[in-house]
Formats: structure tokens, C-alpha cells, sequence
């Protein structure tokens, strides 16, 4: 026997080794997956949708006693009757209700996926309150799309018409994209995550980007039946083209020291959202708003790939130690 055929004999043992733990591995991962999605999807649980939006667009001054005694919590009483009736009469209000009826005539599969995150939240955050849902019109107050109280959670349908609509023709392209009924659900999630991350006291732009990489994550165990895209409110070519571009990215911010400044201006330029993240680069035009929220969620991502700790404790873990054990390395 030469020496290449001994040394492939001794290394076929070795392959086949190999491969049978490798398969193991991704035969049982598979197989937890699947069995903590069976488990999801047989939680009992009953989620109670009130179509506020519809009953209040029907209604008349003789309505408005049985709405305030079944809804008190959305007719404050420093408002006597006579703000109700008016608004009952405005024109630019039945126009939006007649808009959103015509948008949201059902809510069958709304009502579906917003179960199916309530399920998600009960298993991976055991003793949560499941909320009454009451579909509402904000007079386009998207930056309150949602709101989540213990036993209640608002939404506003008049911020989920579609990008194009006509209420939306002042506002700024990059927040009209996200006022798409795509995004609802995702709302949702984020108005939840947002209750589950502890904010950091380290003011460090590294404690920013992990705070929101923490909550992307959250929202990865919370929707995986909607895309990523939808998971972080971008349109799939503004992912794509951060996944594309995460490397040089993450480039700019080490070669430029940027992860341990405290620089308050950080924030708006990489965090919030806007039209573009401000790199001051000829890219800038191109890339996303909110860029340092993906790369956040990449570096969670990576830790929770290689650490094997609960989601709980994982909120809980300070940033620097959780980049530190994180090895992100995005790929060239």
C-alpha cells in the first residue's frame, strides 16, 4: 500500500466520523426547532379583537353612551360629549374611517399572526398577560402606531394603508414605507421587545447598537413566520444591501474607534431612523437608515450562536460582555 492510499484509509474513518456527528447535530437541532414549534402552535390561547375603528365609523350622537361605558379607556372624561359628536360629523374623519374600512374591511389574517405572537410570547416569556386588541384611527400618529399597556394593546389602522396612500403623501419616503399593514405585526413585536430589553447605563455608541441587536433578536423568537425585512421595518433591498455591505460597515466603525465614543451624535446618524445612515461617504445615499441596529442585531445573533445561555439571561448580560463573547466577524 503507498503512502497517499494508507493515508486516505486512515482518514476515512476520521470523514465518516465526522459526518455522522455532523448530521447528529443538525438532525437534533432540526428536530428542537420543530418540537418548540409544535409546542408554540398548541398553546391555548384566546386573543380578543375589537374593531373600535368600524363601530365608532357607524355610530351617532345616540351611540356614543354604549361606546364610552364599553370603551371608557379611549373617551377621557375632560372631553364632554359634544368633542365626540363632532368628530362623529367631521368630514376628514369619516374620510379616514371610510379609508380604513375599505383597507381593513377584515382582520382574519391579522387577527391570525397577532395570535401566533402572543403564543410566541407566552413561551419564551411564561406568565405574560395576553392583551385585549382594539383596532383604532390616530389621525396618522405613526410614531404611536402601537401601544401596549398590560391588558390592552391600541392599534392605529390608519398607519398601515400602504405606502402610497394619499394621507401619507407629505411624509418623508422612508417612514411611509413602513406604513404598510406588512409591518403591523411586527410593530407588535417590536412594542413588546421594547418592555424586555433593560436599557443600558454604559452611554457608550457599542451599548446602543447591542441594546437594539437585543431587541432584533427578541423579535427573531417572536416572528420567525415574517421575514427579516419585516422584522426590522426595512424593504428587502435595503437588507440585502446591508448584508451585502455589513463588512466594510463594520469596518468604518472599528478603524474610526467609534464603538467605545460617547459621542451623542452617533445615535441620529446610525441609530434613528432617517432617510440614509450618515457615514459621510459616497455610500450614504444608498444604505439604510438605522444601519447600526442591523449590525447589532448580527452581533447578538453571533453570541447566542456561540454561548449557550438563555434568552433571559442574555437580556440581562451587559454589552461589553456580550461583544466580547460574541466573536462577530462579518463576512468579506
Amino acid at each position: 500500500m503507498s503512502k497517499n492510499e494508507m493515508e486516505t484509509a486512515l482518514l476515512c474513518p476520521k470523514m465518516h466520523i465526522f459526518w455522522v456527528f455532523l448530521i447528529a447535530f443538525l438532525f437534533f437541532g432540526c428536530n428542537d426547532k420543530d418540537q418548540t414549534a409544535e409546542a408554540i402552535k398548541n398553546i391555548d390561547l384566546n386573543l380578543s379583537v375589537s374593531r373600535f375603528d368600524r363601530e365608532f365609523a357607524k355610530a351617532g350622537p345616540s351611540d356614543l353612551p354604549l361606546l364610552k361605558k364599553t370603551y371608557p379607556y379611549l373617551f377621557p372624561e375632560a372631553y364632554p360629549d359634544s368633542v365626540w359628536v363632532a368628530k362623529l360629523q367631521d368630514s376628514l374623519q369619516v374620510e379616514l374611517l371610510s379609508e380604513v374600512g375599505a383597507a381593513f374591511p377584515d382582520f382574519g389574517q391579522e387577527e391570525t399572526d397577532l395570535q401566533l405572537l402572543f403564543k410566541h410570547i407566552v413561551h419564551y416569556f411564561p406568565g405574560t398577560t395576553v392583551p385585549q386588541v382594539i383596532t383604532v384611527t390616530s389621525d396618522v400618529d405613526y410614531e404611536n402606531r402601537v401601544i401596549l399597556a398590560d391588558s390592552l394593546l391600541l392599534i392605529g389602522l390608519d398607519n398601515y394603508l400602504g405606502s402610497g396612500h394619499k394621507f401619507y403623501a407629505g411624509l418623508p419616503n422612508y417612514v411611509a414605507a413602513t406604513l404598510d399593514r406588512d409591518y403591523l405585526v411586527a410593530d407588535v413585536a417590536t412594542a413588546f421587545a421594547k418592555s424586555k430589553v433593560p436599557r443600558e447605563r454604559d452611554r457608550t455608541f457599542l451599548a446602543q447598537v447591542i441594546y437594539y441587536g437585543k431587541e432584533l433578536y427578541v423579535k427573531d423568537k417572536l416572528i420567525p413566520f415574517l421575514t427579516e425585512a419585516q422584522r426590522i421595518g426595512y424593504l428587502q433591498e435595503e437588507l440585502e444591501w446591508a448584508y451585502a455591505n455589513e463588512e466594510p460597515m463594520w469596518r468604518y466603525f472599528i478603524e474610526r474607534e467609534l464603538l467605545y465614543d460617547t459621542d451623542t451624535a452617533l445615535a441620529p446618524r446610525f441609530l434613528y431612523p432617517a432617510p440614509f445612515s450618515k457615514f459621510g461617504l459616497e455610500l450614504d445615499n444608498e444604505s439604510p437608515g438605522r444601519i447600526g441596529r442591523f449590525l447589532g442585531w448580527q452581533i447578538v445573533r453571533s453570541f447566542m450562536e456561540r454561548n449557550d445561555i438563555s434568552l433571559s439571561q442574555m437580556l440581562n448580560l451587559p454589552a461589553e460582555e456580550l461583544f466580547g463573547k460574541s466573536n462577530y466577524k462579518p463576512k468579506r
